[in-house]
């Protein structure tokens, strides 16, 4: 064999061992985005936070909350993975169940703006606003509502993987049959997706978001009780 044929040899081996190994590493990488996106679901469930379902449910329409009649009305926009949505929900909104919800002068409404998934596989933020519309189907949203921030842990974190969101229902004692039957076919995403249109439609950026009839509360920042209560009083002394 010349000295340019071994030449030759050597060169066609090396650039098959180069293919192999550019090959390889597209299949390892391919392996590895496969197990990023499955392994929330192969994680243990965990331990799921158990709540006191509420006193005060009058649920009415899926996600909103008092008297359609009332004077006054109260939308805030959330997303469950929302940091500062669970401070809001848990001391803020409380509050105000408490004090004007229950009262019937306010009627209060939950809109969905799951945005914080938007740029991973998980899908938390979907996938919780879906569930709890499921909930809502068997007259329990507001309980799953308070079950997904008591268990909140952090943004794309697996706390609200799919398998914790059935969790949390079996938690609550839903009928499962008919809670995994509308989780797995998602029937409301056009009402989930018409809450985000609508919330960019009225200014929406960030969560929570807080209007009262139709005005937007401290627009990028979110709104103490005692402000939110001072605007509700003017609104229900007409002025």
């Amino acid at each position: 064999m010349s000295k340019r044929q071994a030449l030759r040899k050597k060169r066609l081996k090396q650039k098959k061992q180069q293919r192999l190994i550019i090959i390889a590493m597209v299949i390892i990488g391919a392996l590895l985005i496969t197990a990023a996106m499955i392994y929330p679901s192969l994680k243990p469930v965990g331990e799921v936070v158990s709540i006191t379902p509420r006193t005060f449910n009058a649920q009415v329409d899926m996600n909103t909350l008092g008297d359609p009649d009332a004077p006054v009305l109260v939308e805030v926009w959330e997303d469950f993975q929302c940091p500062a949505c669970v401070g809001y929900s848990q001391q803020i909104e409380t509050l105000l169940i408490e004090n004007y919800v229950e009262t019937g002068k306010v009627f209060y409404a939950f809109r969905h703006y799951a945005f914080i998934d938007s740029m991973v596989a998980t899908g938390e933020s979907q996938q919780s606003a879906n569930a709890s519309m499921c909930a809502g189907d068997q007259g329990r949203f507001w309980d799953y509502h308070d079950i997904i921030f008591a268990n909140w842990n952090g943004e794309n974190q697996g706390a609200l993987s799919d398998r914790r969101l059935l969790a949390f229902a079996e938690n609550l004692g839903l009928d499962m049959t008919s809670f995994r039957t509308c989780f797995n076919e998602n029937p409301y995403v056009d009402e989930i997706a018409q809450d985000f249109a609508d919330g960019q439609a009225a200014g929406v950026s960030g969560t929570p978001s807080v209007f009262v009839n139709g005005v937007q509360v401290t627009p990028g920042f979110v709104p103490g009780y005692q402000e939110l209560a001072s605007i509700i009083e003017t609104a229900l002394a007409g002025e």
